[in-house]
């Protein structure tokens, strides 16, 4: 293929490259958010059972990529509506996320004293540089599902905020015991009298309020919620990273028999189902499977 014949394929502007993105998603769902979860589930319990030898073994890069995926029907979804304003806004919710992160590693501030136990790629002073590809999705996925579940509900700006300020704790109720489980991070310094949820301090979700009220109110200001409303109206996979969330976080909260996280992603595997995101194009088997030539 010449250089010129590479051009002609490639979009000619942001609008076509939306649309390519769309269908690419689209066209792929399965594999995102069905295969690549339990794939994940599989490698993230082999790797904390020593079933793997190196360099497969939490493999950052695996880690990174896995999580990419993911995430992509969100980021496609939701690149339409990435207004100067919106992107301000991610920008900014993605500095307060290092900035939190790296009080909470250097002072126990407010998440309670914790260690990364896993290599999760590049950090800068200790955090992780993938942070906002693990923490701001989080957010946005409870956002939308809550504009979805509320309805006209969702006009009232106190009712609005804190019914996702919930939500995304409750996400944490599901993913923080997974992780400790796993070894991604420990909590130390607890003390004989430490409330634990499942090897979770309660100073955890105390600082997660924090986290999860300053980001709802960051993500609400920063896009127009009713060009959300509209997107995710014709856009059937833009909450198909909470699909994979439920599958991979219920799968190892299962395996390693932590039952209150695997009934809160059960929950939130409900919510997707009235909202009819969980449906059967989902399920549909890709024409050619990631195995097969």
């Amino acid at each position: 293929m010449s250089a010129s014949d590479l051009r002609a394929r490639l979009p000619s502007s942001r609008r076509e490259a939306e649309d390519a993105l769309d269908r690419l998603v689209r066209d792929n769902r399965f594999t995102i958010s069905v295969f690549f979860p339990l794939n994940g589930a599989v490698l993230l319990v082999a790797s904390a059972m020593d079933w793997l030898p190196d360099p497969l073994a939490f493999n950052a890069f695996l880690i990174l990529l896995g999580t990419l995926v993911m995430r992509s029907p969100l980021i496609v979804g939701v690149l339409p509506l990435v207004t100067r304003r919106a992107a301000l806004g991610v920008g900014a919710l993605t500095a307060y996320a290092y900035a939190i992160e790296y009080t909470g590693v250097t002072t126990g501030w407010p998440y309670g004293w914790f260690h990364y136990g896993v290599d999760l790629g590049p950090t800068v002073a200790g955090v992780p540089v993938g942070l906002p590809v693990f923490f701001i999705p989080l957010v946005m996925n409870a956002y939308l599902l809550c504009l979805l579940l509320l309805g006209d509900r969702a006009r009232n700006g106190a009712v609005r905020l804190g019914v996702v300020t919930a939500a995304v704790l409750a996400m944490d109720v599901v993913l923080d015991p997974g992780a400790v489980a796993l070894g991604f991070w420990e909590y130390y310094r607890l003390g004989d009298d430490a409330l634990l949820f499942y090897g979770v301090p309660l100073s955890n979700y105390a600082g997660w309020v924090v986290s999860a009220t300053v980001a709802v109110v960051a993500l609400d200001r920063s896009f127009d919620r009713e060009a959300l409303l509209a997107r995710l109206d014709r856009t059937e996979f833009m909450l198909d990273d909470l699909v994979s969330f439920v599958i991979l976080w219920g799968g190892i909260n299962a395996w390693f028999g932590n039952w209150i996280p695997v009934a809160v992603a059960a929950l939130f595997g409900v919510g997707l189902l009235k909202t009819d995101r969980f449906d059967s194009r989902l399920l549909r088997l890709p024409r050619r499977l990631p195995w097969r030539s």
